[in-house]
């Protein structure tokens, strides 16, 4: 596909922002929230407890890593079409398109590598660093992306879209030839039902695109203001907090590797120039991807941590409340770990997909994963696992004989209930304490004694949260054999 000039680009843009501009004057005129602009009032009535500016103090208390549940079905599907010789990280990028009532995703494979497809099983020897090329002839490799969709999230189909040509026929589920890392996202905030999909990918130089269907693209719009190297899984996103669009990708220096890198821009077209967020904390531990995503008050990321002794790469969990700043929750243990079992379908890497799908009893990462080691050969997969409702990460007991406390930050109430999400054992409890702004107990809960997910609190005496509604409040929460989440005050 053609690239567009700096002149045309230009252009656009201006027409971009024309756009945006009568969009808002439209919603001032109805009352509603102009879809491009930022909205510093952002109502916040759920609150994650790795969220480090709402928790004041602690005792006995960590906050750790949540546990996932791989799924019994994985892999959900595999290397099983001509022009998918090889997944390696796959680079997927997962919805729930609630239009639709649709699963998509759109994932990076090399539709071509020559070394994978002249190279038969019986001669492929693993070894160090490269050694996966072992006896072929050719080393032309070419990545494209394909789609695939799904009623429920587990059974998947890789529908014969007819647009790209590949050895002569169009009956292949390929979008799209070329793009290096592809990330792809459902802008429901553009007003242009041109633009309502959106791409964020490295071509020559780091480059954008746009769609109406997700599947049938326009020209690739190179961004050199980014000037990053992007040779890792780009991806993109509104961010609510910021009002303006984040692009996180890759650059790469001395000692630490492999890093991750952000830019931002208004419009989609012009972007800032990528500088570093985050880095490994060791040189042979690398940030070699990282998807993000807006939740509850958060940008939550999931970085691929790269091993280059051990050749294999697992995800781990950071946060972030700007998408500049970053802090890594227990760094070198992992959210979605490597299988202990070699040959398994996940042993060598783990990369999960952009974005999460939130469902009411659980949170689906989706990922990509293979067999063996990243510069091996190896076969690749579409897997998932899940996490309970808000349980990326969560507070429990450090000692066991004594309770864990967390207080909180002065926090706004809204004047709903105040409901938990904890894992609490048989013998176990969460106790809660409302406290006002000075410190002074307003309310003592009744010990919640089991699993909840946004159970409502309840008081021992007559007391109602409505009292609160509008002020300032602080919450002790006291733990012994559970784990506490987040709280929250749903409507």
């Amino acid at each position: 596909m053609m690239l567009l000039s700096s002149k045309k680009r230009n252009v656009m843009a201006t027409t971009v922002t024309m756009v945006a501009m009568l969009a808002g004057l439209v919603c001032a005129a109805t009352g509603e929230i102009p879809p491009q602009k930022s909205n510093p009032g952002i109502k916040r009535d759920r609150f994650l407890l790795l969220d480090s500016r709402i928790v004041e103090r602690t005792k006995n208390a960590r906050l750790t890593v949540g546990k996932t549940q791989k799924d019994k079905r994985n892999p959900l599907f595999a290397e099983d079409k001509p022009w998918e010789p090889r997944f390696d990280n796959l680079y997927a990028n997962v919805f729930y398109d609630r239009e639709e009532r649709l699963y998509k995703c759109w994932y990076s494979p090399f539709v071509i590598d020559q070394s994978t497809t002249n190279t038969p099983e019986k001669d492929r020897i693993n070894g160090g660093k490269f050694r996966y090329l072992g006896k072929h002839t050719g080393r032309r490799r070419e990545m494209g992306i394909c789609y695939a969709v799904s009623r429920d999230g587990i059974r998947w189909e890789k529908p014969n879209l007819g647009i790209v040509e590949f050895q002569g026929g169009k009956d292949n589920n390929i979008v799209w030839r070329g793009p290096h890392g592809a990330g792809v996202f459902k802008d429901l905030h553009d007003p242009d039902p041109k633009r309502r999909y959106k791409m964020f990918f490295k071509g020559r130089k780091i480059s954008v695109a746009f769609s109406h269907d997700g599947l049938h693209w326009g020209e690739a719009i190179e961004c050199p203001e980014a000037n990053v190297r992007g040779d890792t899984h780009n991806n993109a996103f509104w961010a609510p907090t910021l009002g303006e669009y984040v692009g996180i990708t890759r650059t790469w220096a001395r000692p630490r590797g492999r890093q991750v890198a952000r830019t931002s821009s208004k419009d989609f077209l012009k972007w800032s120039r990528a500088k570093v967020v985050l880095e490994g904390l060791e040189g042979h531990l690398q940030t070699y991807a990282m998807g993000v995503f807006y939740y509850a008050g958060v940008y939550i990321g999931l970085p691929a941590i790269y091993n280059s002794e051990t050749d294999r790469t697992h995800t781990e969990l950071a946060w972030s409340p700007d998408t500049v700043t970053w802090h890594r929750i227990e760094p070198g243990r992992a959210l979605i770990a490597n299988s202990p079992k070699k040959g398994e379908y996940d042993w060598g890497c783990v990369y999960a997909a952009a974005y999460p799908v939130f469902l009411k009893d659980e949170i689906r990462l989706y990922y990509g994963a293979s067999d063996d080691k990243h510069f091996g050969w190896r076969k690749g997969y579409f897997c998932f696992a899940t996490v309970r409702p808000d349980g990326f990460a969560g507070y429990e007991q450090i000692s066991k004989d004594a309770s864990a406390f967390v207080i909180t930050r002065p926090v706004l109430a809204t004047g709903g209930a105040l409901c938990l999400s904890a894992d609490v054992q048989e013998d176990g409890f969460v106790r809660t304490r409302l406290l006002n702004d000075s410190g002074e107990e307003l309310a003592e809960a009744k010990p919640v004694r089991q699993t909840v997910t946004d159970a409502r609190v309840e008081w021992r005496s007559k007391f109602a949260t409505e009292t609160v509604g509008g002020k300032m409040i602080r919450i002790e929460f006291e733990l012994r054999n559970a784990k506490l989440y987040s709280f929250s005050f749903p409507e």
